[in-house]
């Protein structure tokens, strides 16, 4: 199995898989619209303008399990994506990202991950994925967007 063969719903409810994202460099990030790190939505749609063309693409999956801080409906955490920091990369609809009811995404993340830590620790966390669909590197949640553009653009 790789990551290309999981299922996913965009933010309108329309199922998918990853297949459509294969050869492009991804940076998948558990993200939330009432957490301290939310303004990191800013600096991720800096990294996605500056180097969509190049290949990037960075995707969304809103989840509600650290503090109840994405409440809202797949239709609100768009909305206020795009309203308050103009997002344009691709959301997904909410998922958890650990417990019992974990997202097959988080599962394959977490499982074909070197870092330790089988859980993820809270909104923001960011998984860096090459063309090829292996994991170059996870992120913790204060990991702004600017640190990971140099890695992002030592491999574009």
């Amino acid at each position: 199995m790789s990551i290309y063969d999981i299922t996913v719903k965009n933010i309108f409810g329309f199922e998918s898989n990853l297949k459509e994202y294969k050869g492009k460099l991804l940076l998948i990030v558990n993200t939330a619209s009432k957490c301290g790190f939310t303004p990191q939505f800013k600096g991720l749609e800096k990294l996605y303008e500056e180097y969509k063309e190049k290949g990037l693409v960075i995707i969304g999956f809103p989840c509600n399990q650290f503090k109840n801080q994405d409440p809202g409906t797949n239709e609100e955490i768009l909305n206020f994506c795009q309203n308050t920091y103009q997002v344009t990369f691709p959301m997904y609809s909410k998922i958890d990202v650990n417990g019992n009811n974990r997202h097959e995404l988080y599962k394959f993340l977490i499982n074909h991950t070197k870092k330790t830590g089988k859980d993820i620790k809270w909104n923001f966390e960011k998984f860096l994925i090459s063309r090829e669909g292996e994991i170059i590197n996870r992120y913790s949640s204060i990991v702004i967007p600017y640190k990971i553009g140099k890695d992002i653009k030592k491999i574009i």
